[in-house]
């Protein structure tokens, strides 16, 4: 590139920087639409449209609740799956000296 940047005064610099930006967005848009006309003509060769493809793969996990793993010996309704902070009866069962294996379910 036969661009001389130390001899550009700082507003030219900042006009060339606002048009590479504007450029770099108008190429990412250029990709975006031709890898997307590229993957509908991939789904098509197979026989689907992308849209169906898409919901197929998006089924989302959230709101799912965890199975419980560990149960309170003393109050069975007190359950822990194993993730997040530990509640406190585990605490007090692990420092009475019970093993987390014994309060598995």
């Amino acid at each position: 590139m036969g661009m001389d940047l130390k001899a550009m005064s700082r507003k030219e610099l900042l006009k060339l920087q606002s048009d590479v930006e504007k450029a770099l967005k108008n190429a990412e848009q250029k990709e975006r639409k031709d890898a997307l006309a590229a993957a509908e003509k991939a789904a098509a060769d197979f026989g689907f449209s992308l849209s169906e493809l898409q919901s197929e793969t998006r089924k989302s996990t959230k709101g799912t609740k965890a199975a419980a793993k560990y149960r309170n010996p003393a109050n069975p309704e007190q359950t822990w799956t194993g993730r997040g902070r530990k509640p406190q009866w585990i605490h007090d069962a692990l420092t009475s000296g019970a093993d987390i294996s014994d309060l598995e379910i």
